[in-house]
């Protein structure tokens, strides 16, 4: 069989109730936690609630466009980045008994949300060029957003260039928002049927960061080519229990 037929058979729908091992937990252990404890200062972002200049969900659809070339002199706003960081991962409440799962503004299988957010923030008024860890845990029933800064980005341009598989116009966009996999999340509830379901919640997960980038007045990419190994080793993930698996540069885009 050729790696294209496996690969297509990695995308199909395993039977979950036949021959499948107990996972994590039906075996009774504990649940991993939503979200990482910061270890640094908390920086609280102020509300969004203003920022939104286009609600209209038709209008969304209409005018959602890729854009890869971004307006370098025009700064996001920390409100803007918090929005986009709160519609695409916020936690609005815990569902079912205790605190097993939680309810997100996109949707994913068994409510396990395996992802963690990360900015690598280049122009954003008011914080310095870094990469920025989101905090959903800490406010969680809450329309507040609190990011941790976690690493420094030397020589950012080219950094974040080479980051993106060496995507020149990568360089432009004031902030990049980089999702990283946290397997066991979904491998507790589902185990070696877990990453099938993961991918399809990353899709979800994409398309709220897209919609929200229009309904702020701007563009976005997603972007599935990047150096594996260099993002796991600037934002300081093992990448093996946590890699990055997506990436999406957004700000304004430059007029043609």
């Amino acid at each position: 069989m050729s790696k294209i037929h496996e690969n297509r058979n990695e995308m199909k729908c395993p039977n979950f109730s036949r021959g499948m091992r107990k996972t994590d937990q039906q075996l009774g252990l504990p649940h991993p936690p939503h979200g990482k404890t910061p270890k640094g200062k908390v920086i609280t972002l102020p509300a969004f609630d203003a920022v939104v200049i286009n609600d209209s969900y038709t209008n969304l659809l209409d005018t959602r466009r890729t854009s890869r070339v971004f307006d370098e002199d025009v700064a996001l706003t920390q409100a803007q980045l918090a929005y986009m960081l709160y519609t695409a991962f916020g936690m609005q409440a815990y569902a079912g008994k205790g605190d097993v799962a939680s309810l997100r503004p996109a949707p994913s299988g068994g409510a396990r949300h395996p992802f963690e957010l990360y900015v690598a923030v280049q122009n954003v008024e008011g914080l310095e060029p870094g990469i920025y860890l989101y905090l959903p845990v800490e406010n969680i029933g809450k329309k507040v957003v609190a990011i941790e800064y976690v690493a420094e980005m030397k020589k950012f341009k080219d950094t974040i260039s080479s980051m993106l598989a060496d995507q020149a116009w990568s360089k432009t966009a004031p902030a990049t928002m980089f999702v990283s996999c946290v397997p066991y999340k979904a491998e507790w509830r589902y185990g070696e049927m877990a990453h099938r379901v993961m991918l399809i919640d990353l899709g979800h997960l994409g398309q709220n960061v897209m919609l929200s980038a229009c309904a702020l007045g701007l563009s976005s990419c997603c972007v599935a080519a990047f150096d594996q190994n260099l993002c796991d080793e600037i934002i300081g993930l093992d990448g093996v229990d946590e890699f990055v698996v997506y990436a999406i540069p957004f700000g304004k885009a430059k007029d043609k």
